[in-house]
């Protein structure tokens, strides 16, 4: 499972997209819409991305990070569009037979993402607005 979405992301599907038998680990992060960012007061954020290139950054990321970890599934889903304080901006789940890769792996993808994958952020606060990367 790998999606960018206008639509809220649904975590009961992102985890049932990683369960199998022979899952024995499953790690899920799951990254919301805070109300501060710099010590400003944030009210909503925008988030917009290029989606073939976002795709396509985010495949990759999966083979990556299948290659390195004993994975047996992961999902990556990220929404775009205006959010609200609280909603889930991004959700990752990755199951392995242990523990200990899913994870590593987890934690290397959503690092992975916020480094590589085109989508940006606007962030919005009471005295104005700001675009900014989602990844440093």
């Amino acid at each position: 499972m790998i999606q960018l979405t206008d639509q809220p992301i649904d975590l009961l599907a992102v985890l049932a997209a990683v369960q199998a038998p022979s899952v024995g680990g499953i790690d899920l992060f799951v990254g919301t819409v805070r109300n501060q960012a710099g010590g400003r007061a944030v009210f909503r954020l925008d988030f917009e991305a290029y989606p073939p290139m976002a795709l396509h950054q985010m495949h990759k990321l999966a083979q990556a990070a299948q290659q390195r970890w004993p994975i047996e599934k992961l999902a990556l889903v990220h929404r775009v569009g205006q959010l609200s304080i609280g909603e889930v901006a991004v959700a990752i789940a990755v199951g392995a037979a242990h523990r200990q890769a899913a994870f590593e792996a987890c934690r290397y993808l959503i690092d992975t993402l916020k480094e590589t994958v085109p989508i940006w952020k606007h962030e919005h606060y009471a005295d104005g607005s700001v675009w900014v990367a989602a990844h440093p």
